[in-house]
């Protein structure tokens, strides 16, 4: 289907046209994500369709579905105009530059550059993790929401995200699956810990995020068997020394 090659190119664009629309009309943020969500479905399932490498269309779809409607969301709480314009020329790109991947993937292996989906999958994984995250601390501060039930959100949406992260390494589901337990077990006692901190949504959820860079880095790494005492250093010191340097200098309310 000559059409798949023009996907990467249409489905972000359709994806932006939808985003604008609900920063015109905020009223269909709903009609907006569900929209956005059925187009990139549609995209991974042709290609998945057409394809003779990989037909589990489910696993291309976690990553811009999960960053898409992260996006929508975080920028509900944002004043900024120029800012929310921002976010949503990032995930346009984001969206070109990941479906163009899947499509050489699983299309047109020979124009395929190795490690393209691991490279972006880190990357935007990181980012989505954050903008969920400050969600979720938004959500509690501005509409009094209960943060247990928030951390179910936030259980689901690690999950997704560190599976995501281990079938984008080619990792074994079986080898990885104690692994995203114990991660996002870990994650929703830190997501409950932060919630009594008295920091912004945005300082609290990059908090988290900095804690889900550790985690989610260390677990991949040593499911890949290049884990060594250099990077676990590299990780504790990072990790530390960044909240360190949020917590020092952010304004506390």
């Amino acid at each position: 289907m000559k059409l798949n090659r023009l996907f990467p190119l249409l489905i972000p664009l359709a994806v932006y046209i939808l985003d604008q629309i609900y920063f015109f009309y905020p009223k269909l943020i709903y009609v907006a994500a569900v929209l956005i969500n059925l187009l990139i479905f549609f995209a991974v399932w042709q290609f998945c369709r057409s394809s003779q490498v990989d037909k589990e269309w489910w696993n291309y779809l976690i990553l811009p579905a999960i960053m898409s409607t992260a996006v929508m969301a975080y920028s509900v709480f944002l004043s900024s105009k120029s800012f929310i314009q921002l976010l949503f020329f990032l995930n346009l790109a984001f969206l070109y530059f990941y479906l163009r991947y899947v499509y050489y993937y699983l299309l047109n292996p020979g124009a395929y550059e190795v490690f393209s989906i691991e490279n972006i999958s880190s990357y935007a994984s990181w980012l989505s993790f954050f903008l969920i995250s400050a969600t979720i601390y938004g959500l509690e501060s501005f509409l009094n929401l209960p943060i247990f039930r928030l951390a179910l959100v936030m259980l689901a949406a690690a999950a997704l995200i560190i599976y995501q992260i281990i079938w984008a390494n080619k990792i074994e589901f079986k080898k990885g699956l104690p692994y995203i337990l114990i991660s996002c077990l870990i994650l929703v006692e830190l997501c409950w810990s932060i919630s009594f901190l008295p920091f912004n949504y945005n300082i609290s959820g990059l908090c988290l995020a900095i804690c889900f860079y550790v985690i989610a880095g260390l677990i991949k790494n040593h499911l890949l068997d290049k884990l060594d005492a250099s990077k676990v250093r590299i990780y504790l010191i990072l990790g530390p020394v960044s909240l360190f340097l949020i917590l020092f200098t952010a304004r506390w309310l």
